[in-house]
């Protein structure tokens, strides 16, 4: 039987808000359409209502070149939006899908 070790350390901060636990959230291969136009689209990511706790980071793992971005001010305890923006100034996106991982 394999033995199990338990150690997580966090630091101190204010804005840990669940000192006793960590949550994890994963969305994998969330789909986005390019609209065609140049320029930051955004897409919401849902998840359960209530089931994100009130502070929380997010990994955004994108599959075509893009950069992204995760508002604070979209933050909610059932989801957030996603801003998509492409590489180039002037260009498109090109549709496709980015993973999710939220840490809280």
């Amino acid at each position: 039987m394999p033995l199990q070790i338990h150690d997580i350390e966090i630091a101190d901060s204010s804005q840990l808000q669940n000192q006793d636990r960590i949550v994890l959230g994963q969305q994998f291969n969330v789909p986005f359409t390019s609209s065609g136009s140049a320029g930051a689209q955004t897409f919401a990511v849902s998840f359960a209502a209530g089931s994100l706790p009130n502070g929380y980071a997010v990994q955004v793992t994108p599959t075509v070149a893009m950069f992204t971005s995760v508002p604070s001010a979209s933050k909610t305890n059932s989801g957030f939006n996603v801003v998509l923006t492409p590489p180039l100034i002037g260009s498109t996106l090109a549709s496709g899908t980015f993973d999710v991982i939220v840490v809280g």
